[in-house]
């Protein structure tokens, strides 16, 4: 079967193929931007929103990191990485605009590197385990359609900051989420293994989709592209039981301390490093 509808379906509307992490589109997507917190939006919230999206972005990109060296082909390596990079210049600057408006002055390594995981954001479907190919793609489909609507939305928040990141984001995001329908058509209506294995990713990750939904409701964006791209596929979307708790509050899964505790060795060793 084909998957080139799902792509034609799901990249309609952007056609401007821009993506920071193959080379292109290095402009500042902040130069000339007033940083200014503009009347009428609380400082408080809006950092809080940047810290979130920001803890969504550096956890996923941790989990891509793992891939390296593990995945199927050299070129799934090197594209897995990349949408990495993306996710951590998004990180970044969400980082950063957090530090500007929640009056404590913090740098992005300070939000990144010296909290604990309790104090960390992100959803928790972002901190399970790497598990197989088959698992990163579904997680990735999910949270990059699931993201890509919200940053959607963002583009036109009123804070002018957090809109240019979020602009800048769409971009990336729309190849993440192409990405993602690709291989899952692929393995989906693959061999009788990667089939096997594209329906157990769908049972891992059907119990988080509710958390994604309440943390930002994008459900009628997310459904459809998941209905999209299983129908291809010739699979369907289990109905789960949402699993109690959020990461928004705070409530984390055993894997994401281990996570941090690799991610913030070396700044914490040195933690007056600069590089």
């Amino acid at each position: 079967m084909s998957d080139d509808h799902v792509y034609m379906t799901l990249a309609e509307g952007h056609e401007d193929d821009t993506r920071w992490a193959y080379g292109t589109g290095f402009e500042d997507p902040l130069h000339g931007v007033d940083t200014t917190v503009p009347e009428g939006v609380d400082a408080g919230e809006l950092a809080a929103q940047c810290v979130a999206l920001a803890d969504d972005a550096l956890v996923s990109a941790q989990r891509l990191a793992e891939w390296v060296t593990r995945a199927p082909e050299l070129e799934e390596e090197v594209a897995l990485a990349n949408i990495g990079l993306d996710l951590l210049g998004q990180a970044h600057l969400l980082y950063s605009r957090a530090g500007q408006t929640d009056g404590t002055g913090r740098d992005e390594d300070a939000f990144a590197y010296f909290r604990e995981a309790d104090d960390f954001r992100n959803v928790r479907l972002a901190e399970l385990p790497r598990g197989d190919f088959a698992f990163a793609v579904v997680r990735l489909l999910a949270l990059s359609a699931w993201r890509l609507a919200h940053f959607e939305r963002l583009a036109s928040h009123p804070d002018p900051v957090l809109a240019a990141v979020a602009a800048k984001g769409v971009k990336e995001l729309t190849y993440h989420r192409q990405y993602a329908a690709e291989w899952a058509v692929r393995l989906g209506d693959g061999t009788d293994e990667s089939r096997r294995r594209m329906r157990t990713a769908l049972e891992q990750v059907a119990p988080y989709l509710e958390e994604l939904h309440a943390a930002y409701d994008a459900r009628d964006e997310l459904t459809d592209v998941l209905r999209q791209v299983t129908e291809a596929a010739g699979l369907t979307v289990p109905v789960s039981r949402a699993l109690p708790g959020s990461g928004r509050d705070g409530e984390h899964t055993e894997h994401l301390a281990p996570l941090l505790a690799e991610l913030q060795s070396v700044a914490r060793a040195h933690p007056e490093a600069t590089w």
